[in-house]
């Protein structure tokens, strides 16, 4: 009876096992991202739930159609692959584009490009918009050249899969990877070569 009622605890901890690893083995999400894009510097961020957003925030976006299919036909990112930006702007915020200037409450934040590194076109919106409940504002202010809401305005907020964190980046463009010191990896983080540290 002791053997009978070992086996079957043997057998239900087994199968217990089996489940816990087919939950996990279908469950894994990945926990870090390598950017390798000009749009943020380049290293190794963590990934976060975005399950509160901030003002400064760096997101990962699955952008929407049409614009899904216009940044991988432009070849600008893969299929698949996520844009990163900053959080400019969250709802309720005004935004406006007029010409190609950016503002965000009436303070001007950056200026749209008519057309890419190699000539094409850009898309453009002008005017004034109020970012909705259910939306959000992405911008990399200091990244001249990043295709973010200059072109396409505010982007559903359904589509920001997870908040990222820098851990290991070249944020001076140098070559040399440094790690954030600390109290600069919250939402308004400065990625420039003051707010990291060299990881020797």
């Amino acid at each position: 009876m002791i053997r009978r009622t070992r086996t079957t605890y043997l057998a239900a901890t087994a199968a217990a096992v089996m489940v816990i690893g087919a939950v996990s083995v279908t469950d894994i999400t990945p926990r870090l991202i390598w950017n390798a894009s000009a749009s943020l510097p380049i290293g190794l961020y963590r990934v976060e739930p975005p399950t509160t957003l901030t003002l400064g925030d760096l997101v990962a976006v699955d952008p929407p159609e049409p614009l899904a299919q216009f940044v991988t036909a432009r070849g600008y990112v893969g299929p698949g692959v996520p844009l990163l930006k900053r959080v400019a702007a969250l709802p309720g915020t005004r935004v406006c584009r007029t010409g190609a200037t950016i503002t965000v409450q009436g303070e001007a934040i950056g200026e749209a490009r008519e057309r890419d590194r190699i000539g094409r076109p850009l898309p453009t919106w002008q005017g004034c918009q109020v970012v909705g409940t259910d939306e959000v504002f992405l911008m990399n202010r200091e990244v001249g050249d990043s295709l973010d809401g200059r072109y396409f305005g505010p982007l559903p907020l359904a589509s920001v899969t997870a908040r990222i964190v820098p851990l290991w980046i070249d944020a001076a463009g140098d070559g040399r990877f440094r790690r954030p010191v600390a109290g600069t990896e919250g939402g308004s983080q400065n990625l420039s070569p003051t707010a990291t540290e060299e990881t020797k």
